[in-house]
């Protein structure tokens, strides 16, 4: 039953053979891995006209310079990582550039910075998809962690099935969204030039008196989350078709003329029709209000601009499987995030962020508002460590032409730099859990790490000398009355050496006397060892008795537990019985060097 609902939801297994077919062509990855960035105009702007209506009305001029700080700064990360993606075209991003050229430590600073942004990014999008829904429809708002919640789950079930089958199912409503944006730009734009604005926006360079520098920056740091998802495509390099590393750079210039379009075009429109944020509806639904009226299109932009804030979360699901396996193959999480599921993609990196991200939306109750600040400085370390690492890297191989690619990564890193600061500063109170929790990260890779560094030291031979060593054997089987399963479990013993002895626990008298009297009626041909248990426990004088045949015959015999076990036809009937073999077997595994094995025997009713 589970086999089929399995296949019904994800899709027949692939062959390893079929990996190459999983590759994304440009514009399939274009929306895959921009969905971050594009949906980010949806809520960017807005983010910054939070900050300026503090200082009244008349300060939301001031969203115009901003904006346009914004687009500088994306213009240089657009350059800076698309040296990145021809220096590590093997991907990885951020991690694998600062632990090739800065260390590990600071690698993994960044691996871990992005790991936890992609989580706030699948939590975040699905909160603020649900506040686009909630803004048409009020009445949802009550459901507003059931929705989000679902959505995650639907996306994590979409991206189980593959990478080219997520990408095709995304990218239609990902260019439907653009399209729309552009037609309210364009819609917006023809409305404004023929008289459509709103009569009392303040004018550029009108004086506000209560306007600071602190306001300004705090602003600027508000408008650069519209920046989040920019290093994905770095980051997801050998999820391309080939050449991988051409076809990257393409899709991440394709991404940044796009994201600057919109965001541009979102600002004008904002200031142009004197828009404010409101709690009950977001700029783009008031932008939106604006141009058409609350008609077809009005809804048809907020259904469309609700599904990508949702489908931004597709960015994360390409890249933190990608990371997630980079991390775990140089041993900083578990090995099980280098497994390939039955459609070819990281299942359990996938699974990991739908359910990490479920539990951050239930935590907050949907109001992940407050985590914006917080997922983008996770996002700016990695990108100022990421433009330092090419710095150095420029510095130390010196190619032709060096000295271009070094400014570039210069400005990049002062930039973002500058950008993390003002983060931390003007918004300490949301971000300062980063400083507690990214070095608790990376104490969980460095402890993994060291496990698997002890593991190995633990396992290795020599191979010179160290050769099996051939013992006898002894087996010891556990009874608890004469069954099929016992006999099962002694023809099975009796195959390997004639050295086997069975054990009966017993706890009062009668009981033990009919033991003795069934078994030498029976005569199975194997000695039966009775041991009496004052206190009703099975386990206790079954370990001391183990303990002393290992006394007496460890350096001549391989000591072995043999566990008689019937398995049930269905589940539920294993629960009526009780589990002395589970748990038997569980201790001895965790607690002594011996050979434990099961004979399972099957009930047919």
């Amino acid at each position: 039953m589970v086999s089929r609902v399995k296949r019904l939801l994800i899709g027949r297994p692939r062959k390893s053979t079929e990996l190459d077919q999983e590759k994304l062509s440009k514009l399939k990855a274009l929306a895959v891995l921009s969905s971050d960035a594009l949906s980010s105009v949806a809520y960017g702007t807005e983010q910054i006209l939070i900050v300026l209506v503090a200082a009244g009305f008349t300060a939301i001029w001031y969203s115009l310079p901003i904006a346009l700080a914004v687009l500088g700064l994306l213009a240089i990360l657009i350059l800076s990582y698309r040296q990145t993606i021809f220096s590590y075209p093997q991907g990885g991003g951020a991690y694998i550039v600062a632990k090739d050229n800065l260390g590990v430590s600071t690698g993994l600073l960044a691996g871990g910075s992005l790991l936890v942004d992609y989580i706030l990014t699948v939590a975040v999008s699905a909160s603020a998809g649900t506040d686009a829904i909630t803004s048409a429809f009020p009445s949802l708002h009550e459901h507003s962690v059931a929705i989000a919640v679902t959505v995650i789950i639907i996306l994590t079930i979409i991206n189980l099935r593959g990478v080219t089958e997520s990408a095709s199912f995304i990218a239609i409503p990902v260019y439907l969204f653009v399209l729309s944006i552009v037609v309210l730009i364009i819609s917006g734009l023809v409305k404004y030039a023929v008289g459509g604005g709103h009569a009392a926006v303040p004018e550029i360079g009108s004086a506000v008196s209560n306007v600071s520098l602190f306001l300004l920056l705090k602003a600027f740091s508000s408008g650069c989350s519209a920046l989040t998802g920019v290093e994905a495509v770095s980051n997801a390099i050998p999820n391309f078709k080939a050449p991988a590393e051409k076809n990257a750079a393409k899709t991440l210039m394709m991404m940044g003329l796009i994201l600057g379009f919109m965001f541009t075009g979102i600002t004008l429109l904002a200031y142009w029709y004197g828009i404010t944020p409101s709690t009950k509806e977001t700029v783009v639904s008031q932008i939106a209000e604006s141009t058409f009226g609350r008609g077809v299109l009005y809804y048809g932009i907020q259904a469309i601009t609700a599904v990508i804030l949702f489908l931004a979360a597709n960015t994360a699901y390409s890249a933190f499987p990608l990371l997630s396996f980079m991390l775990a193959k140089d041993k900083y999480l578990p090995h099980a995030f280098m497994v390939r599921g039955d459609r070819l993609g990281f299942s359990n990196g996938i699974i990991f962020l739908g359910v990490a991200s479920s539990l951050l939306v239930a935590a907050f109750h949907g109001e992940t508002g407050n985590l914006i600040p917080l997922y983008a400085v996770g996002v700016f370390i990695p990108f100022t460590l990421s433009q330092l690492g090419m710095m150095v890297r420029w510095f130390k191989l010196k190619p032709a032409g060096w000295q271009g690619k070094f400014a570039v990564n210069t400005v990049g890193m002062l930039t973002t730099l500058t950008i993390t600061l003002i983060f931390i500063i003007t918004k300490f109170a949301n971000v300062w859990v980063a400083f507690i929790f990214l070095p608790i990260v990376m104490l969980i890779f460095f402890r993994i790490h060291r496990h698997f560094m002890n593991t190995a030291d633990e396992l290795r031979i020599q191979l010179d000398k160290d050769k099996p060593v051939i013992k006898g054997s002894t087996i010891v089987i556990p009874v608890s009355a004469v069954t099929r399963a016992v006999l099962n479990s002694i023809s099975y013993a009796k195959s390997l050496t004639d050295n086997v002895v069975a054990v009966y626990i017993g706890f009062d008298e009668e009981e033990i006397r009919k033991m003795e009297q069934k078994w030498e009626e029976w005569d199975p041909g194997v000695r039966l060892i009775v041991l009496r248990s004052r206190y009703r426990s099975v386990l206790r004088p079954l370990v001391k008795f183990i303990d002393t045949v290992e006394w007496k015959t460890a350096e001549t015999d391989h000591i072995t537990v043999l566990i008689p076990q019937f398995i049930t036809k269905h589940w539920w009937q294993a629960i009526l019985h009780n589990q002395t073999s589970v748990f038997i077997r569980t201790y001895l595994m965790n607690n002594k060097d011996i050979v434990v094995a099961t004979v399972p025997y099957h009930l047919n009713k």
